[in-house]
């Protein structure tokens, strides 16, 4: 297959075009370490442990799964500095797929990952808003108003340009990541006053096939909590100096959450026995309470606002890029690709605001979409991973800032990890007696006669490759 030239839609240098079309050339490692901050730790790291303990109550093996996924994150990030780098431009994994392996994969991961980050947004969001109300009065039963006012502050920011943009990130990452760390320091210091969590009594491991299943559910928890490491290949484009922040800024975010994310778990077990971690929906909670009294509740709620935050500016940032990206290859309306003079394409912001707030408005209505739009996110990964195959193969003499370390171990270990989980995750699926997976078919099914209209609808300098 020849490479589909996504290059050639961009004006020349110095046209006026090029000039309004721009994105600006500002980002740093710092950045690129604060939208992967931002982008992975959420509502997440919260959440997940009770469903792991709940699988597996033995401490090894619970925290065992977070190092398993976490070095699935690492290998992943190996893999994607090479393409981040090969093929600076921002767009996310859009980018790759459509490079690589043709217009129709750039469509399925273009609108799958535009759409549930707009879906990701509106979930935090709904998260703030239900937090605010339990901590200001005046606020309850207000969620949606809430989430909504905090999804549009947020785009309003952006809109100045990525310069505030990218501040707001930093600040609010920056934040997140003190607080994390202050609350870990408060679990090892004042946590230990009781012995619940030594003297409690083991739970029974499951063994056999049933460990196995037990396993399996509980790593498709760690990998989703686990998404959003990839976050600064959405703005490879803005990168001062791609082929060396890109890297950087990927393998210094992916040991930062993965340290995080040990911390936060085996602070946890120091505070409470895992029974009283597993079938918690905010084990993180019930730990404040014990550390911090009558308080804890507040401070494990303040947290988790902070926390969203970030997410909600790294959300707004990436939808943008990736509606920017299609939108200048065509496969969105081309007013979609301006950019404003601080840098941002503010047709694109303007569309993921409308549908982040959509997705808040009609939460319950739309929940459905994300659930089954979430199948994909594995999916991207692994089509990312074949990209490297692909582009090792067919431009072998192309310039790679960096390389691929360990390739084609590395890569392949990757992309076997991403075909398991998404084998699994139908499997679980099915047993369930869920349908998300027959949807997720199904819309891909129903998507190529879409990729196929919107084709013929474009302009004929866009109709090119594919």
């Amino acid at each position: 297959m020849p490479p589909v030239d996504h290059l050639q839609t961009i004006p020349p240098a110095g046209s006026p075009t090029e000039r309004r079309n721009r994105l600006l050339r500002v980002l740093g490692v710092g950045f690129g370490l604060a939208v992967i901050i931002g982008n992975t730790i959420g509502a997440g790291i919260f959440r997940t442990p009770g469903a792991i303990a709940q699988q597996l109550p033995n401490p090894w093996l619970f925290l065992g799964v977070w190092i398993v996924g976490g070095l699935y994150a690492l290998l992943g990030a190996v893999a994607l500095a090479e393409l981040g780098t090969m093929i600076p431009r921002s767009g996310g994994q859009y980018v790759f797929a459509r490079y690589a392996l043709g217009e129709y994969a750039g469509f399925i991961v273009g609108w799958s990952d535009w759409i549930s980050t707009c879906g990701s947004c509106a979930a935090v969001s709904l998260v703030i808003g239900e937090f605010a109300g339990a901590l200001f009065p005046a606020l309850a039963g207000k969620d949606v108003s809430v989430a909504a006012t905090v999804a549009i502050v947020f785009a309003i920011l952006q809109w100045r340009g990525i310069v505030l943009g990218s501040q707001v990130q930093n600040v609010t990452s920056l934040l997140k990541t003190l607080a994390f760390f202050a609350l870990i320091a408060a679990a090892f210091i004042l946590g230990g006053t009781t012995s619940a969590a030594a003297t409690a009594p083991a739970a029974s491991v499951a063994s056999g096939s049933a460990l196995l299943v037990a396993v399996i559910i509980a790593l498709q928890a760690v990998i989703y909590t686990y998404d959003g490491w990839s976050g600064v290949i959405y703005f490879s484009e803005e990168v001062k100096d791609p082929g060396r922040d890109v890297p950087r800024s990927l393998f210094g975010g992916v040991l930062l959450v993965i340290g995080i994310y040990l911390l936060v778990n085996l602070a946890l077990l120091y505070v409470l026995p895992l029974s009283k971690i597993a079938g918690q929906d905010f084990a993180a909670g019930i730990a404040a309470q014990v550390i911090f009294g009558r308080h804890g509740d507040t401070i494990f709620r303040s947290l988790t606002i902070l926390s969203m935050l970030s997410a909600i500016n790294a959300y707004h940032l990436m939808a943008t890029r990736v509606l920017f990206a299609m939108s200048r290859d065509g496969l969105f309306m081309r007013q979609a690709a301006r950019v404003n003079v601080g840098g941002t394409p503010s047709i694109a912001l303007l569309a993921s605001a409308i549908v982040a707030v959509l997705f808040i408005v009609f939460g319950k209505t739309f929940e459905k979409v994300i659930t089954v739009l979430a199948f994909f996110f594995v999916a991207n990964y692994a089509l990312s991973f074949v990209s490297v195959f692909v582009l090792r193969r067919r431009e072998p003499a192309k310039d790679r800032p960096y390389r691929a370390w360990g390739y084609p171990w590395t890569t392949a270990l990757a992309l076997i990890g991403s075909v398991a989980f998404l084998f699994g995750a139908m499997a679980s699926d099915l047993r369930s007696g869920s349908r998300d997976s027959i949807y997720a078919v199904c819309l891909l099914a129903a998507s190529y006669p879409v990729f196929r209209v919107l084709k013929s609808l474009r302009p004929e300098s866009h109709k090119s490759g594919g």
